[in-house]
């Protein structure tokens, strides 16, 4: 028997506990069992009750779900509940359903399959759901390792930790300021927050750039702040098509629209960027010229003029000593100093 006829045995047990087709029926559509999540108000149209009446028919129809599995009266769940441990054991106890539902059925899952193991997870005691909200995305985890409480006490404690940190952490960094056996359960517990988002190994806030870049500039930044060194344009896009971001799709034009109007990027060659908080500063190379001579006490040899104006410009030596011949600007004291002109 494989994985997806494993689930389908105890989802097909576990119903047949349910005497009533009305209660089966309650049950199929509020977990989504037949295709379809319905509200309790869909359900309730449907039925002829209340709305107020579907859930208390709901809760009555789990306890006994609940009741049954722990009695071993559903046979077929306790393959299901060995399947789904076994693969929680492997992601760290701890895993968002879609993530669960992707190793036990593959790529090429439904909405149906999805909806199987949180209503097996849902009536299993050896089994914690983690309802979904804003702060939380649906998971599943293993019982003896926490309840729901207990479980989104873990993820708001790592949530916490990085929000106090300030900037992206890594796992280990991660696992250096709490007590779990293995690194995979933090990042497991992690996985489980909508409020946080990864990227290159780093976990941070979602609101934060570095780790959920939300549009090309945002990615652009990433990229460079990643180099740690100046990027032609054309390199900059080859760069996100190449990276782990969502959406990659981004033309040579369009990279250079955007760096042209943050004031993150600074152009310091022909089509080169770099980010500003490397000490690189806007302007032409007149400018910069100009502003290595004001910071002077006196006259400067070409040599050291040319020098300075490479720590923030990536241009040729000729270019500064072109620029240097504007004697508008600049004063040749000798043959190898300049002044700026009054």
């Amino acid at each position: 028997m494989n994985n997806a006829e494993t689930i389908t045995s105890a989802i097909n047990g576990s119903l047949s506990v349910i005497e009533q087709d009305r209660e089966r029926e309650i049950i199929s559509r509020r977990f989504g069992l037949s295709g379809h999540k319905e509200t309790l108000e869909q359900i309730g149209e449907m039925l002829s009750i209340t709305r107020e009446r579907v859930r208390q028919l709901e809760k009555a129809i789990l306890i006994r779900l609940r009741i049954a599995a722990s009695d071993d009266k559903i046979t077929e769940l306790g393959a299901a509940e060995k399947l789904i441990i076994r693969n929680l054991t492997e992601t760290g106890r701890i895993s968002r359903i879609a993530d669960l539902a992707g190793k036990i059925f593959g790529d090429d899952l439904t909405s149906t399959q999805r909806a199987e193991l949180n209503f097996l997870a849902t009536i299993s005691s050896t089994l914690t759901v983690i309802n979904e909200n804003d702060k939380y995305y649906n998971a599943v985890g293993i019982a003896e390792y926490g309840d729901e409480k207990s479980i989104r006490g873990k993820v708001d404690q790592v949530v916490n930790l990085i929000k106090e940190n300030k900037k992206p952490m890594t796992i280990d960094e991660l696992d250096a300021k709490l007590s779990y056996e293995h690194p995979s359960h933090i990042e497991a517990i992690a996985r489980v927050s909508k409020l946080l988002s990864t990227l290159g190994g780093l976990w941070g806030l979602s609101k934060w750039p570095t780790v959920n870049p939300r549009n090309i500039r945002d990615k652009i930044f990433v990229v460079l702040e990643n180099k740690k060194e100046p990027m032609h344009f054309a390199d900059i896009a080859g760069a996100i098509k190449s990276s782990q971001f969502k959406r990659k799709d981004v033309t040579i034009q369009a990279i250079h629209n955007e760096l042209i109007k943050d004031r993150r990027f600074v152009l310091i060659g022909r089509g080169i960027y770099a980010l500003d908080n490397w000490g690189f500063e806007k302007g032409t190379v007149s400018d910069i010229i100009a502003k290595v001579l004001e910071k002077a006490d006196g006259p400067m040899g070409r040599e050291e003029i040319v020098k300075q104006v490479l720590k923030s410009r990536k241009v040729k030596e000729t270019t500064v000593l072109l620029n240097l011949q504007n004697k508008a600007l600049f004063t040749r004291v000798n043959k190898s100093s300049y002044k700026l002109t009054k």
